[in-house]
């Protein structure tokens, strides 16, 4: 007997477990604040991560992943924002599923905001943080945050302080780095630059007898044009700072300005007008160089510098910008990138002069090494026109639009290549050589790629460069599925049973912005869709989802798109879609408190999630529950589950076994 109830009770103890350790939390977090002026604090957020989960940067790009989100209830009310809230430099990755870069945060993270208390009555600052974690599933919760601003008090009240901000190994610094030294290489051969190479090393092998020490110059000289470049992007990163590095890279203002400037630079490099700095600039400089010395070689670097000014400026302007797109230290980070390619010739042939004999002589290919870059220069210039567009909804550059400008630019560049277009500054292209073809080859290659996008390939290589797939007109697959949905419920008369809409011809709520993929009608509102599958006496499939849940696409896409899958959600279940994260409010009517964690529910999102935890104590996604919905209509019964859930898992015929048992089971009931 007691070997019985020990067996009950630990049962029952693994059963409460198990159900408790569905509601997953893979992220703690702690909370501190410090005084640093007149009311004046700055709030620290420190979430740890479980390892192989991840979470989202508060800067992910729309369409992707649920960003991070921190909000502070008495803002405006007795507090005042100082600038955005600022994290750690998270990871970036290019995203399949969405087409966008995934930014996100592994182990460990932190946040800052800066505020300022305007309400001397005031006793603590309190909030809300918000945000998504992935890992083989996605969760979305929130946690509270409360922070005692009593005079003496530096702690969150409950909280452990945390006084320093753990350093991050970012994969992204490294591979914005490496972007940014291919840019020095290709300053390297612009015809401000690639001349400078021997006259600067043999002016210091030859100025000086002591080889050993004109060697030791060269080598200053060539770390002077780091520290000069690397010393513009400390001064972005530092004095500027990222509330103005985040208005570089998403206002209208300067997207619009850099656009016009690279169109101008483009023009310069076509051979329109030649783009100088005033000469008193660089005659001083070069007066400061002639001294000798090693301050004559650190002038001199900076002469380099303002005399390939009209050259370097543009390759400089598009490392900056893109710098700006991400945490303080990119900019740093890229013109140090940038300066060390730069320099590397110049300390290279230092200390190997012979080794200048086999370098190519200047000449008419510097000048198509520029008109190339120009050409270039135009298609990235348009990028940041995209991006204004894009903010304030112009219509201008729609992604066909958008696709055909640089079809139109590639292809112009490759005919130049192969000399059918000639500029003010060419030399006669007497035959065309390999390295050239080997050009012409790879533009027109990209040219042929590009063509496809006219008419709705995704082009997963340039998703971040292009207008979003939803903006382009003709899109061949979104009319072919389209058609073949028409054509099957012409040909097809399901009527009361389709999936899509009631008998009762009611509208399906939230159907004109949340929609099913592959052309499925279903549902978005639990009750509703409820209410039909007992009409139509039909099984019902919950799809616990999200609109930043990368493993729900992946999903749909890999999974779903089985036809016996689409078969048999198209014809034997009503299916409802329930987003977690959807920021819709409710009318004040369907406000209510969660009985769960006593908070009131205004969005669509957060009732969904609370219906999520309180019915199937899981808050992951995706999650697929099916019900029989026969056991709904008395409100006292909680409908019957028919198979256990199931998660993400790309198994297909896993997937379709899992449809299979659960109508099985739904025939099976009712017959008894």
């Amino acid at each position: 007997m007691k070997k019985r109830l020990l067996t009950l009770v630990l049962a029952l103890l693994a059963g409460t477990f198990s159900a408790i350790a569905q509601i997953a939390d893979p992220v703690s977090w702690t909370f501190s604040h410090e005084k640093t002026g007149d009311n004046e604090y700055t709030l620290t957020f420190k979430a740890t991560i479980e390892g192989g989960w991840h979470m989202y940067s508060m800067h992910t790009p729309a369409g992707g992943p649920m960003p991070t989100s921190i909000t502070i209830n008495e803002a405006g009310q007795g507090v005042e924002l100082i600038g955005e809230a600022t994290e750690s430099e998270p990871k970036k990755q290019f995203n399949d599923i969405f087409k966008v870069d995934e930014w996100y945060f592994e182990n460990s993270c932190v946040f800052t905001q800066k505020v300022k208390v305007t309400d001397a009555s005031l006793t603590a600052i309190t909030g809300t943080i918000e945000y998504q974690a992935c890992q083989e599933s996605c969760v979305q919760p929130s946690k509270d945050f409360s922070f005692k601003i009593e005079q003496g008090k530096t702690a969150a009240a409950g909280e452990t302080t945390t006084s320093s901000e753990e350093s991050q190994k970012d994969d992204s610094l490294w591979a914005f780095f490496w972007i940014a030294f291919v840019g020095g290489l290709a300053a390297v051969v612009m015809p401000c630059v690639f001349p400078m190479i021997p006259m600067t090393v043999s002016f210091f092998m030859h100025g000086d007898t002591n080889k050993a020490k004109a060697r030791a110059k060269a080598l200053f000289f060539s770390l002077s044009i780091v520290a000069i470049y690397t010393a513009v992007g400390l001064i972005v990163a530092v004095f500027l700072g990222p509330d103005f590095i985040n208005w570089l890279s998403t206002n209208w203002i300067p997207n619009l300005f850099f656009f016009i400037i690279f169109m101008l630079f483009a023009a310069s490099f076509f051979g329109a007008f030649e783009i100088v700095l005033p000469s008193w600039l660089v005659n001083k400089s070069d007066k400061q160089a002639d001294k000798g010395g090693y301050l004559g070689a650190f002038f001199m670097a900076f002469t380099l510098v303002l005399v390939s000014f009209s050259c370097t400026a543009p390759i400089v302007g598009t490392v900056l910008v893109e710098a700006a797109r991400g945490s303080i230290l990119r900019p740093i980070v890229g013109m140090l990138g940038f300066s060390i390619a730069v320099a590397l010739p110049f300390g290279f042939f230092a200390f190997f002069p012979s080794k200048l004999n086999n370098l190519p002589k200047s000449g008419g290919w510097l000048n198509s090494v520029k008109v190339v870059l120009g050409f270039i220069e135009v298609a990235l210039g348009f990028k940041f026109l995209m991006v204004a567009d894009q903010t304030y909804h112009w219509g201008l550059l729609d992604r066909e639009i958008y696709i055909a400008i640089w079809i139109a630019i590639f292809t112009l560049q490759g005919l130049y290549l192969m000399g059918k277009i000639k500029f003010a500054n060419d030399s006669d292209l007497p035959y065309i050589g390999v390295p050239r073809l080997i050009f012409i080859i790879i533009t027109f290659t990209f040219v042929i790629y590009l063509i496809p996008g006219m008419f709705g390939a995704p082009l997963k290589a340039l998703a971040g460069y292009l207008p979003p797939q939803e903006s382009i007109d003709f899109d061949i697959n979104r009319i072919v599925r389209e058609n073949a949905k028409n054509i099957m419920e012409s040909g097809v008369q399901v009527k009361d049973q389709k999936s899509g809409n009631a008998s009762s011809g009611e509208t399906v709520k939230y159907s004109e912005f949340l929609h099913l993929p592959h052309g499925l009608d279903g549902y978005f509102d639990y009750d509703q869709a409820l209410k039909a599958a007992q009409e139509q006496d039909k099984p019902l499939f919950i799809d616990f989802t999200g609109h930043g849940c990368v493993n729900c696409r992946e999903m749909e896409q890999a999974v779903w798109s089985d036809p016996r899958v689409l078969e048999m959600l198209r014809n034997d279940y009503v299916v409802v879609a329930l987003y977690v994260d959807d920021k819709t409010k409710l009318p004040e009517e369907e406000w209510y408190v969660s009985e769960y964690d006593g908070k009131k529910k205004k969005e669509l999102g957060k009732k969904n999630a609370d219906f999520q935890i309180k019915n199937f104590d899981s808050n992951a996604q995706p999650n697929y529950i099916l019900l029989d919905s026969r056991h709904g209509k008395d409100k006292d019964l909680r409908p019957h589950v028919l198979a256990p859930a199931r998660g993400h898992n790309l198994d297909r015929d896993a997937f379709v076994k899992f449809l299979q048992d659960g109508l099985k089971a739904y025939k099976e009931r009712g017959n008894k």
